[in-house]
């Protein structure tokens, strides 16, 4: 039988812990990785939410300022707000009215802004998530 060099003793138990060391290290990165992953995937299905709701907004509110009468068309009468979307969006329509004169002829110019967010309370936190569309109509 031949005798193990004292040198050469617990060479094995340095090797084995070195690698359940890089192991673990390997296993938190992945886990890591796997919940940054899992986490813009939802944050990319809000984000379409979100501007599907902005959309329903804007189309809201060209609709009530086409609907008006072209002598007595005005922004004034927008709800604040729109709730009730998918995902607990709120959605706030802005009209703006601009009066332009060609010759004798008065143009108005009716720019509309749609915001959605999903909590108007917390913008900066991980879940919060804001689209804004805009368009502008002549009547």
């Amino acid at each position: 039988m031949k005798r193990i060099n004292s040198k050469e003793r617990g060479f094995a138990s340095i090797v084995a812990l070195f690698l359940l060391v890089v192991m673990a290290a390997m296993g938190s990165f992945m886990l890591t990785f796997s919940n940054t992953q899992q986490l813009a995937s939802a944050q990319d299905i809000k984000g379409s939410q979100a501007y599907w709701a902005a959309r329903a907004g804007l189309e809201w509110g060209m609709g009530y300022v086409l609907r008006q009468p072209a002598r007595t068309v005005e922004c004034a009468d927008l709800p604040d707000k729109l709730t009730g979307f998918d995902g607990g969006f709120t959605v706030e329509v802005t009209c703006k009215k601009s009066v332009y004169t060609e010759g004798v002829k008065n143009i108005k110019i009716f720019s509309i802004t749609s915001v959605a967010n999903n909590n108007p309370a917390m913008p900066g936190n991980v879940g919060f998530v804001e689209r804004s569309v805009s368009a502008s109509i002549e009547k």
